[in-house]
């Protein structure tokens, strides 16, 4: 098994859910006692965050880029970044390597095509739904993606910060979520991608009247097959 690098601590919460996935997922293929061959580099999110929020995101990317370069050094044969909004400065990050960066987008898009569908809705933080870095990608690979309206964005937005990257999941905010998914799914959503790494920890596959895609577990999932598949 290649061993799979993880730049994490965007929050923690939802890297600990990374480190999860990834040694469910081995195992389930390989079965017994086997485990993800994985190595962690975890930033302080709080640092992050304020350059997120000042519009810093060449600093911010190269603390990544320093990260990703430690894990390289540490023996990872492929990159993950365990957040959605961070691939802002994927290019940036990936520059600084020779290993591959397995991006978020493409394993969430390629889900997608995968059930069929083109049209769908994405949750996210606000540079996440905003912005043109995730967007601009999906779209670039064939999908026509939606956004909730202001408020609804506030909402999510809101709920990401103060809730979910404190480990705090609040019924009152899946129902808002839920809200949110509906007017997507009137606005003509086939389905809703969960483009923000905490939100699996509160919105279900129940919670949705239409296929979901958590793109956690897909990247996840992704890695797990790139890091068992066969040099050719």
């Amino acid at each position: 098994m290649k061993t799979i690098g993880l730049i994490g601590g965007m929050s923690w919460e939802s890297t600990a859910e990374y480190y999860r996935l990834l040694n469910e997922l081995t195992r389930d293929r390989l079965g017994g006692l086997h485990s993800s061959r994985c190595v962690l580099y975890s930033v302080d999110f709080a640092e992050i965050e304020r350059l997120q929020t000042q519009g810093r995101w060449d600093e911010a990317g190269a603390i990544l880029a320093e990260a990703a370069k430690a894990l390289e050094a540490a023996g990872a044969d492929l990159l993950l970044m365990c957040t959605n909004t961070m691939h802002k400065v994927a290019d940036q990050v990936s520059a600084a390597v020779g290993r591959p960066l397995l991006h978020l987008a493409d394993t969430t898009a390629d889900a997608v095509h995968a059930k069929g569908l083109r049209r769908v809705g994405l949750l996210g933080t606000a540079f996440t739904m905003e912005q043109d870095f995730y967007r601009g990608r999906l779209a670039g690979r064939g999908l026509d993606v939606l956004v909730p309206d202001a408020a609804g964005r506030r909402t999510v937005h809101r709920v990401i910060y103060e809730e979910l990257c404190l480990g705090i999941v609040n019924e009152a905010s899946r129902n808002s979520y839920a809200s949110v998914i509906n007017d997507l799914v009137a606005a003509g959503a086939e389905g809703i991608i969960l483009g923000c790494t905490e939100i699996e920890l509160l919105i279900r596959p129940e919670d949705s009247p239409v296929p979901i895609f958590p793109t956690t577990r897909l990247h996840a999932e992704a890695a797990v097959t790139l890091a068992l598949t066969p040099p050719h």
